[in-house]
């Protein structure tokens, strides 16, 4: 899972080095292990990217060296490829034009596309990361094709970039939202044929317009949160298939570069579950707002099943699963308390690689509150259990903590099948709920009892918070259908097991680099043909 941002200004003399930074530091919680961006300063194209988080990977000399009015930004999370950091976004080619690339998702047949690429493109693939692919077929379909102007003729130049789109869209298999830059031509966001990962469009008054010449500054971003933040606008998401295309001029193109029989919507519900932020509104649809009746339709549930339950006090895990636990409390007429104190200087645990780094991170992660379990019927509210790492070592510490009974209710339906569409969830014999029914997992956590969310529910949920047609969700880790196609039983699965199991990853990390992370030893120098002496003051 990824954050991707990409910002055009109307005014030449303007840098979008700021405002791609700040919307990055807004959008870290989509990913911590690499960050980048590049710009484009009056076609030059100006790059810094490296593994660690945003405030780490961006000094001040970079931030002086990210000229120009253009740009896009990019916080990774690797569940494609490696955590080298020559992966790390966004990614250039300088055929034709010079393109970039900042990409959120998961290509299904990136390997078959890879190889097309090397032997029928004859184009250079130089890592094992599905957005180079994303990258390489884009840039030579814009080659078969005129993409600077002839005779003015811009019309000829924006066809052709929807022609390159479409053959993308065409060619590659799974979910995936991003963004092209072509230096010196336009700025491209686009969104897969099932708008299966999220990306929205925001705009501007241009502090250039003047004496009625209204000018415009346009956004692209994985949340509707970056676009708040930097003072734009929430123009929609972008469609499944589409793409817009904004001209250096500021001209707005938009077109669905398949046709809608060939597009079945179908948004990953897992970003209302977990990944967005609860500020964002995704398609239409408030996460904060989802997320409160997930809270509210978890407790109808526990009353259903549990009418004498004997719970004391309602405490969520945080952060993700508190706005759930407040309408959870208030249905079941239980104090709502805060039982755990986060550290908020260390990541997420759940999209940090490695079970024994996610295991040994909970309790420097979080500390209890003891006054708040000490002799009480606790329960916990979670956003939803993985591998079960993390919930156990809670488990045992509110039990530490002097907690008399513990339940645990998950706002996410049990997770028992791997995400193929950008979610690090690779395995199913890693999942706690694989093969299990709750009696069994509340054993293995070390639980009185478990409740999940039922699916229906949960999309129940997600539909009852906005104005949103009656469509389909992405729901492949709780119910194993895919919506690209794929079976569980496919080749493809038993691959990506032997990929991006935690054991496979943490022997490729020692196999490269003799166990030390990858960092810009890897090649991560600026991309910059600017040689000139910048001027101080």
């Amino acid at each position: 899972m990824c954050g991707i941002l990409g910002l055009l200004l109307a005014d030449e003399n303007c840098h979008v080095n700021q405002m791609l930074y700040d919307g990055l530091t807004v959008l870290q919680h989509r990913g911590q292990d690499a960050a980048g961006i590049v710009t484009s300063e009056k076609g030059r194209l100006h790059l810094r990217k490296d593994n660690g988080l945003v405030k780490d990977v961006f000094q001040t000399h970079h931030m002086l060296d990210l000229r120009g009015n253009v740009g896009l930004g990019h916080v990774r999370y690797p569940t494609a490829g490696s955590s080298s950091c020559a992966e790390a976004q966004p990614l250039y080619t300088n055929f034709p034009h010079g393109v970039c690339v900042a990409h959120n998702g998961n290509l299904t047949n990136a390997a078959e596309l890879t190889d097309i690429c090397r032997h029928q493109l004859r184009r250079h693939v130089n890592t094992d990361s599905d957005s180079e692919v994303l990258l390489n077929i884009f840039a030579d379909s814009l080659i078969h094709g005129e993409t600077t102007k002839v005779d003015g003729n811009d019309d000829a130049m924006v066809e052709n970039i929807f022609a390159a789109v479409e053959k993308v869209m065409k060619m590659c298999k799974g979910g995936y939202a991003g963004m092209y830059l072509i230096n010196g031509i336009a700025l491209i966001g686009f969104r897969d044929p099932h708008g299966i990962r999220p990306i929205v469009f925001g705009s501007r008054k241009s502090p250039k317009s003047a004496n009625g010449n209204e000018m415009m500054d346009y956004v692209f971003a994985s949340e509707s949160v970056a676009i708040d933040t930097l003072g734009f606008d929430l123009v929609r998401d972008v469609e499944p298939s589409e793409a817009i295309i904004i001209t250096m001029d500021g001209k707005v193109h938009t077109r669905r570069c398949l046709p809608e029989n060939e597009c079945k919507f179908a948004p990953c519900i897992f970003e209302y579950v977990y990944f967005a932020r609860p500020d964002s509104i995704i398609d239409g649809i408030s996460v904060y707002e989802s997320r409160l009746k997930m809270g509210e339709k978890l407790a109808y549930q526990i009353v259903e099943r549990y009418p004498d339950h004997d719970i004391d006090v309602v405490i969520p895990i945080p952060d993700t699963s508190r706005t759930s636990a407040v309408q959870a409390a208030y249905i079941l007429g239980r104090p709502y308390r805060e039982g755990f104190i986060k550290n908020r200087y260390i990541a997420r645990t759940f999209i940090m690689p490695g079970q024994e780094t996610r295991k040994k991170s909970v309790r420097l992660k979080l500390n209890t509150i003891k006054s708040e379990f000490a002799g009480r019927n606790v329960l916990l509210v979670d956003d939803s259990v993985v591998r079960g790492t993390t919930a156990t070592e809670i488990i045992q510490m509110a039990r530490d903590a002097g907690a008399n009974k513990v339940y645990l209710t998950s706002a996410a339906p049990p997770i028992r099948y791997p995400n193929i569409y950008g979610i690090d969830i690779p395995t199913r014999k890693e999942l706690v709920a694989y093969e299990r029914d709750e009696e069994q997992i509340a054993k293995i956590l070390g639980c009185d009892w478990v409740v999940y969310q039922r699916l229906g529910d949960l999309e129940d949920s997600v539909r009852e918070s906005g104005d949103c047609p009656e469509h389909d969700y992405e729901t492949s880790c709780f119910s194993g259908t895919y919506v690209t196609g794929e079976n569980i039983n496919d080749e493809y699965f038993a691959k990506l097991h032997d990929l991006r199991n935690d054991s496979a990853k943490e022997t490729r990390l020692k196999e490269s680099t003799n166990g030390l992370p990858p960092g810009s030893h890897d090649g991560c120098e600026n991309l910059s043909n600017d040689k000139r002496v910048r001027k101080v003051g």
